[in-house]
């Protein structure tokens, strides 16, 4: 496994919990990282993702494990359609049950080709998922308050379930944008490459290297 030139770590500030990715964006993004938090019960993830030189995604993978239960889901675009394979250790939704949550259900999609219109992967909680479409439609260098509306695959924490979303990204001018996806709405502050530095409600930069 190659080394990554470069690491980014956000502290969650809607639960307990981190993140800490390693990448190279020298073209495109190769990413890996680890998530942890304890919303709705204890949960490590851990994640791979690959980008064409375009910042579309080619590749999303990622294993989440608790007490007693371990999933993992692969999500790949080749062709313009995406293929989504899935597997599970243990029973999550029991877990969540016996913990007083509601059941999960099963991870992945039962129809990948609901994900047709997406390019990009976005996985729940985590700020670095946020570079890929600002980078891939130039948000830190297009005009202010043109909104731009994109579907993506979403990923959920620590279910797995795939499906697509709808969300709106709109330059608010140098180093910020306004994020926006059904009912919720929040202004990040990114630096200067492009990554999330402050991102109200989620997660906040606690350190660089």
């Amino acid at each position: 496994m190659p080394t990554m030139p470069k690491s980014l770590f956000w502290t969650r500030t809607d639960t307990a919990g981190s993140e800490h990715a390693l990448f190279d964006d020298s073209q495109g993004l190769a990413a890996r990282g680890t998530m942890l938090a304890v919303d709705p019960i204890p949960w490590t993830a851990r994640y791979q993702l690959a980008t064409a030189p375009d910042w579309t995604t080619t590749r999303f993978e990622i294993e989440v494990e608790g007490t007693g239960w371990l999933r993992s889901v692969r999500v790949e675009r080749a062709a313009e359609r995406w293929r989504v394979t899935t597997a599970e250790q243990g029973d999550l939704d029991a877990v969540l049950s016996a913990a007083g949550h509601a059941p999960a259900g099963l991870p992945g999609t039962d129809d990948p080709d609901r994900l047709a219109d997406a390019l990009d992967v976005d996985l729940g909680g985590s700020p670095l998922f946020n570079a890929l479409p600002v980078h891939r439609l130039g948000l830190t260098k297009g005009p202010a308050e043109r909104a731009r509306r994109i579907t993506v695959a979403w990923v959920l924490l620590p279910s797995l379930v795939v499906f697509p979303a709808e969300q709106v990204y709109t330059p608010l001018g140098p180093d910020r944008v306004r994020f926006a996806s059904d009912t919720f709405t929040a202004d990040i502050d990114l630096d200067p490459d492009g990554y999330v530095l402050r991102y109200p409600g989620v997660a906040e930069r606690a350190g660089s290297s």
